[in-house]
C-alpha cells in the first residue's frame, strides 16, 4: 500500500508504510528533544534568577556567570543551573562549582554594589 503526502505547492513523493512508521518514529524524536529543551531552558531561566538575587547584577551579566561557572568546572550547563537552584534553597554545590562561582560573582559584581554579595 502506498500513501501519498499532500501539498499544493510542492507534491510530494509516494511513502510506503514503512516509510510512514520511519517518519513517524523521527518525529516522536523531536518531540522527545524539544520537550527536554524547553525543561532545560526553564532550568536555566531559573537560575539566572537565582545568580541575580544573590549576586546582585544584571541578568545578562548572570547568564554569563552561569556559562564561565560551566565551562571552567567542566560541567554541562543544565547541571550547573540545577546545582544552582539547589544552592539557593540551601543546599550543597559541588566545591569546583562553588570555587568558579565565587570567582565569576567577583568579576562581575565588582562595579555592582561594590562587590559585596558573593556567596
Amino acid at each position: 500500500m502506498v500513501f501519498f503526502a499532500m501539498s499544493e505547492r510542492h507534491p510530494l513523493p509516494p511513502l510506503s508504510a514503512a516509510d510512514l512508521v520511519l517518519e513517524r518514529e523521527r518525529l516522536h524524536q523531536e518531540i522527545d528533544q524539544l520537550q527536554r529543551a524547553l525543561t532545560s531552558h526553564a532550568v536555566v531561566d531559573q537560575a539566572i534568577g537565582a545568580v541575580v538575587t544573590f549576586g546582585r547584577i544584571p541578568p545578562e551579566d548572570a547568564w554569563q556567570v552561569l556559562r564561565e561557572v560551566s565551562q571552567r568546572s567542566n560541567t554541562k550547563l543544565r547541571t550547573v543551573a540545577e546545582h544552582v537552584l539547589k544552592f539557593a534553597q540551601c543546599g550543597a554545590l559541588p566545591d569546583i562549582e562553588l570555587e568558579q562561582l565565587r570567582r565569576a560573582l567577583g568579576r562581575y559584581s565588582a562595579g555592582f554594589c561594590g562587590g559585596r554579595s558573593q556567596p
